[in-house]
């Protein structure tokens, strides 16, 4: 059974006026039907206003769908009685870490959700030195978040998702604030927990680097999913990614910039490690 499955999924902002009759109706998601399965790296990318956080919203049941039907980990988001179980399984994190982060020590911040289940202080404490140990953040777990990078903080974030013992986590944005090395910090982080921990991860992020580091990306526009499948499928998709107004990862372009000049590289390469192997492969045949 897919961990998450969408089976035309819709879902409409309303404006009301001062009775709370509608009088506006915006289609933010149009029909989506798309499955992901335990232990995939899905990154969902697309311009603004495209739907991205909506879905992520309606995977987490913060918000339900207008029409069609989707399911997270075999429980239904409209049912009332197991959201909280569907919650514990699915762990959010959003793009400004400030937002997020409450306490004022790492540890106890960290500790926030399982205290709110009711979770055995015993466990609590194994449960925070391994969620910050996952993260990298062990040796600041006595310190204020307000002491922290950018990336420190979203990383504390994360571990205080991974503290509630989710199976998936889903990243709205969470790199969007940060500077180059805090956004390569917590991918970092995202990359171990999917190949480590087996954990699925749904990725949604405007950076198209990030989304050359999943297994499997999908598209959105105007509420529609207009593309899904590898990085490499994906990317080759040059004049349908235009259409969307999204860009291909810089690696890439340059791929694509050397072949035009007349080095043999092959198709389909979306990282900066593919193209320095295929560089190094070129240079040895030269030799």
């Amino acid at each position: 059974m897919p961990f998450i499955k969408a089976e035309k999924l819709m879902y409409d902002y309303e404006s009301r006026d001062d009775d709370g009759n509608v009088t506006g109706r915006v289609h933010a998601l149009k029909g989506l039907s798309f499955e992901v399965e335990a232990g995939e790296f899905v990154a969902v990318i697309g311009h603004n206003g495209s739907g991205k956080s909506t879905l992520a919203r309606l995977i987490n049941a913060l918000a339900q769908p207008t029409l069609g039907r989707l399911t997270v980990n075999g429980y239904d988001v409209t049912d009332a009685d197991r959201i909280w179980d569907l919650r514990r399984s699915v762990g959010m994190v959003f793009q400004n870490p400030d937002n997020q982060i409450i306490a004022g020590v790492v540890e106890e911040d960290v500790a926030f959700g399982p205290e709110n289940l009711g979770v055995p202080s015993g466990e609590i404490v194994e449960r925070v030195e391994k969620a910050l140990g996952t993260v990298g953040m062990s040796e600041f777990a006595k310190r204020s978040p307000n002491r922290l990078s950018g990336g420190q903080k979203q990383r504390v974030a994360i571990a205080g998702a991974l503290a509630m013992k989710p199976e998936c986590i889903i990243l709205d944005e969470a790199t969007a604030m940060l500077d180059p090395i805090g956004r390569r910090e917590v991918m970092e982080v995202i990359c171990s927990l999917n190949r480590d921990e087996h954990m699925t991860v749904l990725l949604i992020t405007h950076y198209m680097e990030e989304a050359a580091m999943a297994d499997r990306v999908i598209v959105m526009n105007d509420g529609r999913i207009v593309l899904d499948g590898t990085p490499a499928e994906v990317f080759s998709q040059t004049d349908k990614l235009t259409e969307c107004a999204l860009e291909l990862p810089q690696a890439a372009l340059l791929a694509g910039k050397l072949r035009e000049a007349g080095v043999p590289l092959p198709e389909g390469i979306v990282s900066p490690e593919q193209l320095v192997d295929e560089l190094v492969g070129i240079k040895n045949t030269w030799q």
